[in-house]
């Protein structure tokens, strides 16, 4: 006798998903007055983000925006960052972070790899915007929409009407939410693209290490925005209904953070080491800091002082320290709690969420205690570089994705960054590649040969050197000359900072360039 089996019932309904649009769906919901985002002392509430947000998507699906498309967001920290981001993926677009440091040709560079067709900026970078837009519809969050150029439009007049109906969307959990850009090794930068699943992923590794229990849980945003570190923070938030404090875009200042600290009752707090270095050295920091819950820090490393004096200023506050990348949404370990000082130098052990390997150049797997390139597999890791499939097939040979950091691991599974197979500078949690500054070194007349390393910096933990053979032995460039040649063509923060000049450059017999001696050099 035959058995028919019954077919599987699948019902796909709109809000049944984790990510970060039904999240928002639901807080608006079931929490509707409480608040979502805090900018300068002014509170948006669930409810009126959800507004704000469909709102935008009915105006840019107005101008054209469709799914799939990209809508890149040039601005500095401030809620329409988040509710452009949102507003783009309620389309079904993707919305695309770009650094608002970068020069005119480095941010025309990615709205043209992005195939942009829309472009959201803050005031102050409308200028920016004029230049390098093209024929992409420009929204201005500001009083000046026309400093964008001609038919710019504007972001309050935008969110300020009734919504346009909006068709409900299922949205896949595989479906692209992000394109992240990273500084690429031969001078052009890569879109990592990021899912709905890869923001996922990220949120359930925050909510375990962060403790995000509790209906009090506000987190201080006070990394550019257009980091994935700022990012991988914000999903957290919305996906728990917690309260995100947007720290404004500007140069550091420790005051002002513990003054937002205290008067938004902050419990949650990631600095770059440096940072934490000044704020542990600020009197009262306990006092004014009184609420705080967990306090992490990443992107380089921290001393064994500056942990002990973080401890002694905060005590009781969780110290958690990440570790990770782009392509991973980003984290991928985390050194938790008591492990910080004993575990001095390790980036701590992988997150459940990734799979990982330590192999050598065959793939096989090392000993512990033997150096090899650390790859992941897991939901947290992109789908690939966007219009980039030979950089994706190499990122991914192997079936593995390979990070480019070379790690040791010790008898306690604990990690170890030994050296960086990408050649990378970290300054102030900023990643800088050699390769883009020696790029637009190299092009400069008086230069004959360059190579960029990195050099201690007290403050900013490294700070790129340039290595020159000059032209012409008799007039060699100066570092002001090479500073203002950098100007108009790099971000600030990528300008070598330091000038070594040699007659030659140190290579091997294959012509590659010793970087290891010119290290040791710029470090005596």
């Amino acid at each position: 006798m035959t058995v028919t089996q019954p077919s599987p019932v699948t019902i796909r309904l709109p809000g049944n998903g984790h990510n970060w649009l039904d999240q928002l769906d639901r807080h608006a919901h079931q929490k509707a007055e409480q608040t979502a985002l805090s900018f300068r002392g002014e509170a948006t509430s669930w409810a009126e983000l959800r507004r704000r947000v469909r709102a935008l998507a009915g105006a840019l699906a107005g101008s054209g925006v469709a799914e799939g498309d990209r809508v890149a967001v040039l601005m500095g920290n401030r809620p329409e960052f988040v509710e452009t981001v949102l507003a783009a993926n309620l389309l079904g677009a993707i919305a695309v972070p770009v650094n608002f440091r970068l020069s005119a040709d480095e941010v025309a560079y990615i709205l043209a790899d992005s195939g942009a067709v829309a472009l959201a900026v803050d005031q102050e970078l409308a200028p920016l915007a004029a230049e390098v837009r093209g024929s992409l519809t420009v929204v201005v969050a500001g009083a000046d929409p026309a400093a964008a150029g001609a038919g710019a439009l504007s972001f309050d007049e935008l969110v300020a009407g009734p919504a346009s109906p909006l068709p409900e969307r299922v949205i896949d959990e595989r479906d692209p939410a992000l394109i992240m850009y990273t500084s690429g090794t031969t001078g052009r930068p890569k879109g990592a693209v990021l899912s709905h699943l890869n923001l996922s992923a990220q949120t359930g590794t925050i909510v375990r290490y962060w403790r995000l229990y509790r209906e009090d849980d506000v987190n201080l945003c006070a990394s550019p925005m257009f980091h994935i570190a700022a990012i991988g923070s914000i999903a957290p938030m919305i996906a728990v209904g917690g309260t995100t404090v947007i720290m404004p875009s500007g140069a550091f200042d420790p005051e002002t953070l513990l003054d937002t600290v205290e008067r938004e009752r902050v419990t949650h707090l990631f600095l770059v080491p440096a940072q934490w270095q000044v704020v542990v050295g600020l009197p009262g920091a306990s006092r004014r800091a009184s609420t705080l819950r967990v306090m992490c820090w990443g992107a380089a490393p921290a001393t064994v002082t500056l942990l002990e004096t973080m401890a002694a200023t905060f005590p009781g506050v969780a110290n958690v320290a990440t570790f990770g990348q782009t392509e991973m949404s980003p984290v991928t370990c985390v050194l938790d709690g008591d492990d910080a000082l004993r575990k001095i130098g390790s980036v701590g052990r992988p997150v459940p969420a990734n799979a990982v390997r330590i192999v050598d150049e065959a793939m096989n797997d090392v000993r512990p205690g033997e150096v090899g390139e650390i790859v992941y597999r897991g939901p947290n890791l992109m789908s690939g570089y966007w219009n980039k499939p030979e950089a994706t097939a190499e990122a991914f040979e192997g079936g593995w994705f390979h990070s480019g950091d070379l790690v040791r691991e010790d008898a306690d599974g604990f990690l170890y960054v030994v050296d960086r197979k990408k050649d990378m500078i970290i300054s102030g949690g900023e990643n800088i590649y050699c390769a883009e500054v020696e790029n637009v070194l190299a092009a400069h007349p008086a230069v004959a040969d360059v190579a960029v390393v990195a050099a201690p910096h007290e403050r900013w933990g490294e700070t790129p050197v340039a290595v020159v053979v000059a032209a012409d032995p008799a007039a060699p460039p100066t570092l002001e000359d090479l500073a203002d040649w950098c100007r108009t063509r790099l971000a600030s923060y990528k300008k070598p900072t330091q000038l070594l000049l040699l007659e030659a450059l140190p290579r091997n017999a294959s012509g590659k360039v010793l970087k290891p001696v010119l290290r040791q050099t710029v470090r005596t």
